[in-house]
């Protein structure tokens, strides 16, 4: 395969930007070779400026969940533009998608959009702390909630990927109040709420997609919610990836458990940068300028963005089936992944909630971050290249998860499968 194009394009980046990405994991660290440079995308394909194409199980990191160059989603956004790309003003589009988000999600009362999912729980926390007239959060070690100071701690994603879980910068001053839990473990968070009597809030990815996908037991959420209200804590879901991903109702549908605050983002954008948080009513009214916490952002509620979320989420919203189909395919992805590394003695562990998917290289099955890092990440990156090579383009990182859209046919899992066992055999 010839990438001489992004070779080039990739010294070009890297003399004029920091690593040459605007992400640090876009810049293939973790399992090394150049990183693609898109020209375009198309349906499931993206299309380098080499001309390849890559069958795409990444999706820009999980909003297309109908495809790239979406046509009622284009021309929703074609649409906006023709009327401006951003006004600093209220538009009824805010509140139209605010209503159709409020119409989906239980736990949602009132939402208030912004540009980025860091943005969304950075809020959300704000928001908690000044409800609750409390310091200290507790998080979850490896689940990433964006780079904003206090949650900059024992992250995962890209900060697990370069072995840096908290990150220079960042004065401890800052992260003295964000105490570490461990996921899936009841007695870790149970040990944070006798350390400090003034917990805000717990907040948590319930389908966590920054360690690889390690979705949260139905149990352990239950008794988080009990220990959440018996000290007057709130409890935040961090369905910026997972939200309108998993299924249509949120997390809270697959568990059970009912959170205080949801932050969301990635498909209620479209493919647009926007982001997301929202919850029971009287919270929410402590939000200025009805209440005294203070949030702003000159792009919230973006016109172009509200556009593109309100095509997504109505076109989710009429064809509910899409979830189960997507799922389908999801599991036949990573059963047939399984079966294939079986075959060749390759240990792997798998996982799917609704479009979403992961392996790990493991011995064992993956409950938190500590098992995730268990997991040999020089033969994921062996089994990237490869896959790479042959045309299907996977996260580049052990720990990301990929995602199914609905431009990935049947006959293209089966593609996969069969590229996949080639390369577990010569792995």
């Amino acid at each position: 395969m010839n990438i001489e194009h992004s070779k080039q394009a990739f010294l070009k980046a890297q003399a004029l930007i920091p690593g040459g990405v605007n992400s640090p994991v876009r810049a293939f660290k973790s399992v090394g070779g150049i990183p693609r440079f898109i020209a375009s995308g198309e349906g499931a394909y993206l299309i380098d400026i080499d001309n390849n194409r890559y069958v795409d199980y990444v999706q820009s990191w999980g909003p297309l969940i109908f495809g790239h160059r979406d046509e009622s989603i284009e021309n929703a956004v074609i649409e906006a533009v023709k009327h401006g790309l951003s006004f600093g003003a209220p538009t009824e589009a805010e509140s139209d998608l605010a209503e159709l988000i409020i119409s989906i999600y239980d736990s949602i009362e009132k939402v208030r959009f912004v540009s980025s999912g860091t943005e969304a729980v950075m809020s959300a926390i704000r928001l908690a702390r000044g409800f609750t007239n409390r310091d200290d959060i507790v998080k979850f070690t490896g689940c990433y909630h964006g780079h904003s100071d206090a949650l900059l701690v024992q992250a995962g994603s890209g900060a697990a990927t370069f072995g840096t879980p908290s990150s220079p910068g960042v004065p401890a001053d800052f992260t003295k109040h964000t105490l570490l839990a461990a996921y899936n473990n009841i007695e870790s968070v149970r040990k944070c709420f006798q350390d400090s009597p003034g917990i805000a809030c717990v907040i948590i990815e319930p389908i966590a997609g920054n360690m690889g996908l390690v979705p949260a037991d139905k149990d352990f959420l239950a008794q988080l919610r009990s220990v959440c209200n018996e000290h007057g804590a709130l409890l935040i879901f961090d369905e910026v990836m997972s939200g309108f991903r998993a299924c249509l109702h949120g997390a809270e549908s697959i568990t059970g458990t009912k959170p205080d605050l949801v932050t969301l983002g990635k498909v209620i954008g479209g493919g647009m940068p926007v982001g997301a948080f929202g919850g029971r009513r009287d919270i929410m009214a402590c939000l200025s300028p009805e209440g005294g916490v203070y949030q702003a952002g000159t792009l919230s509620g973006n016109p172009v963005a509200m556009a593109a979320g309100l095509a997504s989420i109505r076109k989710l919203k009429a064809n509910g089936r899409v979830f189960s189909i997507l799922e389908d395919r999801a599991k036949r992805l990573m059963e047939g992944f399984k079966d294939a590394a079986r075959k060749h003695n390759i240990p792997l562990q798998t996982d799917v909630r609704g479009s979403m998917f992961g392996f790990f290289f493991n011995e064992n099955p993956v409950s938190n971050f500590a098992d995730a890092l268990k997991s040999d990440t020089q033969r994921f990156a062996l089994f990237h290249a490869a896959m790479l090579e042959a045309g299907f383009y996977f996260a580049c990182s052990q720990f990301e998860t990929g995602f199914i859209s609905t431009a990935i046919t049947d006959m293209m899992i089966e593609e996969t499968i069969i590229a996949a066992e080639s390369i577990f055999g010569a792995l």
